[in-house]
């Protein structure tokens, strides 16, 4: 219903409406614990932020040059189970001492899952696996977990997708991606150019040049300055002035058009970044290209990450300083599992719920291999 209200100067219509204009469609809404809440519950120490400080400045040497070591993020294509992540993260810490000299491994440990339709969100946003939505129970079970694995001396890269998840866990990640779905976003350009570590933008879904370009782009956009809404450890609205993150890689993950990796592929994403450095001087450093193992690159299929990686290695040893490294998803057994949310105590131990991950002892034997090559080939 509506009134109509007249003054000598102008008529004003007063409409009162029955129904919201706003928020219609929102069931609910509930307060969220604050960044800092959850960081005075799950405290770091001195020794795990030094711990963090110096591998994000080793990763940051390694894509830049000045370190001769390959890096390699390994590790489940998302977590669902934190003890079956601790398992692993407590294998790859033996592998990691014993490998160090070729290898930089730095456990990948991705707590949210964009989806191209519907699915499981990950561990934050649905941590009993059951629709519930428990987000502030998966904050803290992520906090927890990070905390743990970077204790066993094993460094940890995730994938940001929620822009205010990051203030819950800052300090704990020395590696970020921004993911396929989302390297177009301005959003989380913006956010990127803000990140205290370096960071990686993945080519968008098409796979071929122009999506290649995609995350070029990204990356030119995220070592400029930029100011938009975030929100600070008090959870308060604020507008974010960040600095621009010169630290930026590119992930050749495949895309609709087939696999990416291939020297080709990898040579024009180097020849892509140069001219972006040339037209922005100052802005970003060396030119940095990663190889997603997994995704299109071996089409979902676990064991044809090893091929992959296999002539990424090959790229390295004939004299290419580039890819600087590469991505695997694996977990502590092979294969994966469908999630029946009305049923989760049904899933199998250490199989991932999402995609098809290599098993350990294949993942380990894989690691060994490149580690033999790089050895022949750098030593």
């Amino acid at each position: 219903m509506f009134f109509i209200y007249k003054t000598n100067t102008k008529e004003r219509i007063l409409i009162l409406m029955s129904n919201k204009l706003s928020n219609t469609r929102v069931v609910s809404m509930a307060p969220m614990v604050t960044p800092r809440t959850i960081k005075s519950l799950i405290k770091t120490d001195a020794e795990i932020r030094a711990f963090v400080f110096n591998s994000r400045e080793r990763i940051r040497r390694i894509l830049s040059g000045e370190i001769k070591r390959f890096l390699v993020i390994v590790g489940p294509c998302s977590i669902h189970d934190p003890r079956s992540a601790i398992e692993y993260a407590k294998k790859l810490a033996i592998l990691r001492s014993r490998l160090g000299g070729t290898l930089e491994i730095v456990m990948r440990v991705y707590f949210e899952k964009p989806r191209t339709a519907l699915g499981w969100q990950g561990l934050i946003c649905d941590p009993h696996l059951d629709g519930s939505n428990d987000m502030e129970y998966g904050l803290k079970a992520a906090r927890e977990l990070l905390i743990k694995i970077n204790k066993l001396g094993v460094p940890v890269a995730t994938e940001i997708l929620d822009p205010s998840v990051l203030q819950y866990i800052d300090e704990l990640v020395s590696w970020v991606a921004i993911g396929a779905r989302t390297a177009q976003s301005p959003v989380h350009r913006n956010m990127a150019s803000g990140f205290s570590m370096p960071a990686a933008f993945k080519n968008s879904m098409e796979g071929n040049g122009v999506s290649i370009q995609d995350a070029v782009n990204a990356i030119v956009a995220a070592s400029y300055p930029h100011s938009f809404l975030g929100i600070d450890e008090l959870g308060r609205q604020m507008i974010v002035n960040t600095a621009g993150n010169p630290d930026c890689q590119v992930v050749l993950r495949g895309g609709h058009g087939g696999p990416n990796y291939q020297k080709s592929c990898v040579l024009d994403a180097i020849r892509r970044l140069n001219v972006a450095r040339e037209k922005h001087p100052g802005r970003m450093s060396q030119p940095a290209v990663f190889v997603d193992c997994s995704h299109e690159n071996s089409s979902k299929i676990w064991d044809r990450q090893y091929d992959v990686l296999l002539d990424v290695c090959d790229q390295v040893v004939d004299g290419q300083i580039h890819p600087s490294g590469v991505m695997i998803e694996s977990n502590l057994f092979g294969g994966n599992q469908n999630l029946d949310m009305s049923n989760p105590g049904d899933l199998e131990y250490g199989v991932s719920i999402t995609d098809e991950c290599a098993p350990w002892l294949e993942t380990q034997s894989w690691l060994e291999e490149v580690h033999q090559i790089l050895t022949s080939c750098w030593f």
